[in-house]
């Protein structure tokens, strides 16, 4: 299985920062992934036939999913992610303009879930094009 992915990976997406798996759920404390490599995989995804589904699957920001409570009034499809000493949100961002953008966010830090309003400050600032 890992080395399909690993194939996989390089074909679509190039480099050697194919992601680390143990269960797959991404609720394995050895799994691995970069920021850039996951930006890069939704980039991919965002160009693939399969891009609605995706979106569709993805929490709105501020309507549905651990996003329901955002306070950040912005367009997003996003995923979050946390475990003790880790959190994360990764998805796609509308901004004002009508360009849309990929966000990824990860902290690892004992005191993670502290991140959350700087998650939030990103997902506004990117929102608004700067």
């Amino acid at each position: 299985m890992i080395f399909r992915l690993r194939r996989w990976w390089q074909a679509r997406l190039g480099g050697d920062d194919a992601p680390t798996l143990d269960n797959g759920a991404g609720l394995s404390r050895s799994e691995r992934i970069s920021a850039q490599a996951l930006a890069r995989l939704l980039q991919t995804a965002y160009r693939s036939p399969q891009m609605p589904e995706l979106m569709s699957s993805l929490p709105i920001s501020g309507v549905d999913g651990t996003l329901k409570r955002s306070k950040v009034p912005v367009s997003a499809h996003l995923k979050t992610g946390s475990l003790r000493d880790v959190a994360a949100v990764a998805g796609y961002v509308h901004a004002a303009s009508g360009q849309r953008y990929v966000l990824v966010a990860i902290a690892n830090h004992p005191n993670a879930s502290a991140a959350k309003p700087a998650f939030e400050a990103l997902l506004a600032w990117t929102a608004n094009d700067h």
